[in-house]
């Protein structure tokens, strides 16, 4: 496939519970093998757009492609190319590392040598793989977060998604998780879209979505918003393109 198609891209996207629109003509890309931060507070839309990237809920205004793939007409092609790791926890906390990799894997037709192989060279990647038979209630907040990303990265997608990874985890943890994420961009060419509400987390040559009520504020390179907008930092940046809503961002 052709190297410039975007990894993600949505085209005037919209999406509403009833009456309150949570997402209104939402339009941007993610370049393929780049780092992309969706920056929103709590409500912006930013949870309403992954459930519909990953079809937990079905698009009924707009278009998602993923790797030049229509979502809605080729969901399992487009699907098997994404990896997804969620706010909320989805391992299981009473089964191993390994068995939660051995089950993720079989719903991906992964075969149990295959499986065991890839799990190896993931929870070694990670920094985990002395871990392999704990069973994930004895891990770490953070230890869960790296043992997530690597399950998603099990069926070796080329894009990978995370909803508020480091929410919970605290700042040394959130700093491992950032790093270890923005390593497999440069060592896999992995095309990211990060969603965070924290401004600490966004470098200068990051991409960044600005999503404020449902709305795209702002899409550009980070320093060209900070150029943009006057701002010394992001988290000023940020006040300036959605107003005082966002003074209690980091």
């Amino acid at each position: 496939m052709n190297d410039q198609v975007p990894a993600l891209e949505l085209r005037h996207v919209s999406h509403s519970y009833g009456a309150r629109q949570a997402l209104d003509d939402v339009s941007f890309s993610v370049a393929p093998g780049g780092f992309c931060v969706l920056l929103g507070l709590n409500g912006a839309g930013k949870s309403t757009m992954f459930s519909l990237v990953t079809r937990l809920f079905a698009l009924h205004k707009g278009e998602i492609r993923l790797l030049g793939r229509d979502l809605g007409k080729e969901s399992g092609a487009a699907l098997a190319e994404l990896g997804v790791v969620f706010q909320s926890r989805t391992l299981d906390l009473d089964l191993s590392v390994a068995q939660n990799y051995f089950y993720h894997a079989a719903l991906h037709g992964i075969g149990r040598a295959e499986s065991k192989k890839r799990t190896a060279e993931l929870l070694e990647a990670v920094g985990l793989a002395d871990r392999a038979k704990d069973k994930v209630r004895n891990l770490s907040g953070g230890q869960m977060r790296r043992v997530e990303i690597a399950r998603a990265l099990l069926h070796r997608p080329r894009l990978l998604v995370l909803d508020e990874p480091t929410v919970g985890l605290d700042i040394g943890a959130r700093a491992d998780i950032l790093k270890l994420v923005r390593e497999l961009v440069a060592r896999e060419g992995l095309s990211v879209l990060w969603a965070t509400h924290l401004t600490d987390e966004i470098e200068p040559e990051d991409s960044v979505v600005v999503l404020h009520k449902g709305k795209l504020r702002a899409e550009g390179k980070a320093a060209d918003l900070l150029a943009r907008t006057g701002a010394s930092d992001m988290r000023g940046a940020f006040v300036a393109l959605i107003g005082d809503d966002a003074r209690g961002a980091a």
